[in-house]
């Protein structure tokens, strides 16, 4: 009797029933993760084929074990240049494999607890910078409005700053889900099948307008498609923003060999976005902390309520679930910007002047 270790068949089915069975089925994982699974599992078959000798259909059971799968991993980091990020994610996959060939096929318990050991390697996280309200004007202006490309660029600027969206977010917008009316606002589609809406600014608004206007986009189309028609990519839209940073630079030197990018307009904007009296914020603050008696945080997206366009105008975004926070933030909206700068992040924010602008009236 041949054994489940060395049975190609038993291996293959494992894996099929991995994805058909465990993820589809029992999990209802998002079709962004089962791609990135499935991309793992392609690189780790052709990585074990060349290893091995064996073409994807002879593999085994046995042949995946721990020192196999610990030469993939470097071979992602050394050969691929994947980030240890990369690999983490990467290996989050494999041990979902191994944990479910566990519950599976109880001969290859060794072989998998000895996989579901490899630890998730430790890194260091970047600090990322920020940009001042002069280069993000810059770049917002750098596309051509002259070209159907440079139209969609501006827009696609103009949505990533204001919204503050992942890429992945950006580029799954459709027209549908872009509300321009009295409150403008638009629903992004995140992860995990989470859901929100974010107002727009003024001048966000208008250009997003002029944009539907030209381009004659169907409800069903993407917000800023590609010159087919279909979704930009993740790389496309890294490099639209690189081509805007590069003509910005003429009129902004300080955007000179920085590193610009989406993720940097995700987590970092400038303190305008706060313009607004902080005395009365701060006691507004403190009387209500006195009551709550309880630190409450704020993430980056509670804050437009308060806030300014990119031009430095005032004014008052709406959040979806309270139409009447505007009009108590229209008293406390005063005066010029803050000279200083504030980083925001997806994290929380703990300073009183800036967690005054999450309280609700």
């Amino acid at each position: 009797m041949i054994s489940p270790l060395t049975d190609p068949m038993v291996f293959a089915g494992l894996l099929q029933r991995f994805f058909t069975e465990r993820l589809l089925q029992q999990k209802n994982a998002s079709p962004r993760t089962i791609e990135a699974y499935r991309d793992t599992f392609r690189l780790l078959l052709r990585y074990a084929a060349r290893e091995t000798g064996k073409p994807p259909a002879r593999l085994a059971l046995g042949d995946c074990d721990a020192p196999l799968v610990l030469g993939y991993l470097t071979h992602l980091e050394t050969q691929r240049h994947n980030t240890a990020r990369s690999r983490n994610a990467r290996l989050a996959a494999v041990r979902a494999f191994a944990h479910y060939v566990a519950w599976q096929c109880p001969e290859a318990l060794p072989i998998t607890h000895r996989i579901l050991a490899i630890p998730m390697k430790r890194f260091e996280k970047p600090l990322l910078g920020f940009m001042s309200r002069e280069e993000v004007q810059a770049v917002l202006a750098a596309p051509d409005a002259s070209t159907w490309c440079g139209r969609r660029d501006r827009v696609l600027l103009a949505v990533l700053y204001n919204t503050g969206a992942r890429v992945s977010e950006l580029i799954g917008i459709r027209v549908a889900d872009v509300t321009l009316a009295a409150t403008s606002s638009i629903r992004l589609h995140g992860k995990g099948r989470k859901q929100r809406t974010v107002p727009l600014w003024r001048p966000t608004a208008m250009a997003l307008r002029d944009w539907l206007r030209y381009a004659d986009l169907r409800a069903d189309q993407p917000l800023v498609p590609n010159r087919s028609g279909m979704p930009m990519t993740r790389t496309s839209v890294a490099e639209r923003l690189a081509l805007a940073v590069g003509v910005a630079t003429t009129s902004c030197p300080t955007l000179r060999g920085r590193r610009i990018s989406p993720h940097t307009l995700r987590h970092y904007i400038p303190s305008l976005t706060m313009s607004c009296d902080m005395d009365a914020l701060s006691k507004s603050y403190e009387n209500n902390r006195s009551q709550r008696r309880s630190t409450q945080p704020i993430t980056r997206h509670s804050l437009p309520m308060f806030s300014t366009d990119h031009s430095g105008k005032p004014g008052v975004c709406l959040p979806a679930d309270s139409a009447l926070a505007g009009h108590a933030a229209e008293r406390f909206l005063q005066g010029p910007a803050p000279s200083s700068r504030v980083s925001l992040r997806d994290k929380s924010a703990w300073s009183p002047p800036i967690h005054a602008l999450a309280i609700r009236q």
